[in-house]
């Protein structure tokens, strides 16, 4: 990763994006971020081109197993046309897929945790579809639950709009009550019920981890309204919505956290694990609601 102190963020996020371009002129009109575990959706598309994080300037590594650490640029196989009564095109949809992110419990800044945020924006893609593992803190939810999310509770230390504002990036005081686009999480939800994908709207919370909570900590998060919980995504959504691209979040259930009864010891092998049994179900997903737009 090339580094400069003194380069405001507005001209990093141009240097990589011209980086980019001069190894692909691919126009993807969505970007995917892929959570631990599920990585294999890049084996559905049909691949234009990829780019290590290692060359991208400014770009962070990845340095969680499972997170292969590249850009990937390609179409999104769509079914058939006219399958399930509606129209899809042939080529299927564009996309740029991370292969991993970065986390704030590895070292990064929130800048650097966020900054391919910032790309994929200045790429032009019309809207971002963020996923993740994460602990059910609601007791009706399963490990291989996946929840749609219609809202977060942040309770990460440090905020990637804190400093400065450039106002090319976006306003000083994005506001945050239609965060979670509506038309998407209702296609979602919509695929879901018609695939017979166990599914919920639900909350989001994010700690720093990297430990995971502890039984007093999860019956935190259920009474403040929390869904499920994890430790990355929402500086992603704070970066996505000041940046005013439309946003989808796709939680995956990894392990049930509430009430304490349910909790067990957890590694990230058993997350991982988890996470590869029920990926074919959130790519499913997310195939199907791109072959809708």
């Amino acid at each position: 990763m090339n580094s400069s102190i003194d380069m405001p963020l507005y001209e990093q996020i141009q240097e990589a994006t011209s980086f980019i371009r001069s190894r692909t002129d691919f126009q993807p009109r969505t970007g995917i971020v892929l959570g631990t575990g599920l990585g294999n959706l890049t084996d559905d598309l049909t691949i234009e081109a990829d780019i290590n994080y290692r060359d991208i300037p400014y770009f962070a590594q990845s340095t969680v197993e499972s997170h292969k650490g590249k850009l990937v640029f390609g179409s999104l196989a769509s079914l058939p046309v006219g399958s399930q009564g509606r129209t899809t095109t042939a080529g299927g949809h564009p996309v740029v897929v991370m292969a991993g992110r970065f986390h704030w419990y590895e070292g990064w800044t929130m800048e650097q945790v966020t900054f391919p945020i910032r790309v994929l924006k200045a790429l032009d893609i019309e809207r971002i579809i963020i996923t993740n593992v994460s602990g059910g803190v609601n007791p009706h939810l399963c490990a291989g639950d996946l929840v749609v999310v219609s809202d977060h509770i942040n309770l990460l230390p440090e905020n990637p709009l804190r400093g400065i504002n450039d106002e090319r990036l976006g306003p000083r005081f994005p506001d945050m009550l239609h965060t979670y686009d509506e038309g998407l999480r209702r296609l979602a939800m919509d695929i879901a019920k018609a695939q017979g994908i166990r599914a919920i709207e639900g909350v989001y919370s994010a700690l720093p981890g990297p430990n995971l909570e502890t039984p007093a900590e999860y019956d935190m998060l259920r009474r403040l309204g929390s869904d499920c919980t994890g430790m990355s995504s929402i500086p992603e959504v704070l970066v996505a919505r000041h940046s005013d691209l439309p946003v989808l979040m796709i939680s995956l259930v990894s392990n049930v956290s509430y009430p304490r009864s349910a909790i067990r010891v957890t590694t990230l092998e058993d997350v991982i694990s988890t996470a590869q049994t029920a990926e074919p179900k959130m790519r499913l997903l997310i195939r199907e609601l791109l072959a809708y737009l």
